[in-house]
């Protein structure tokens, strides 16, 4: 799943991620690790399911509770407004960002 994310966020693809409670699709900007060493994912949520009932937001997953991860090759233009590079969250490093 991770080479997914990575190669979706270096060519700016749309990605369909299962998540509680189910399918999502996101812009992803970032992925890195957190303080406890787990991998996280910091994206545009442009549709989909929602724990939160926020649809259309910013969202930070955490990669060992997704289920799976595609891209169907679509693209988005490029970083969202409220975008900051150097996410905090990614206490431990940053693999990839936009």
């Amino acid at each position: 799943m991770i080479p997914t994310l990575e190669h979706a966020i270096r060519n700016r693809l749309l990605v369909h991620l299962v998540y509680d409670p189910g399918l999502r699709v996101i812009e992803p900007h970032a992925l890195g690790h957190g303080r406890d060493g787990q991998t996280l994912l910091r994206a545009y949520q442009v549709s989909g399911a929602s724990a939160s009932h926020e649809h259309t937001e910013w969202k930070l997953f955490r990669i060992d509770r997704a289920v799976s991860a595609a891209h169907n090759g679509v693209s988005f233009s490029g970083p969202r407004d409220g975008y900051k590079r150097g996410d905090k969250a990614m206490k431990l490093g940053i693999i990839v960002e936009l």
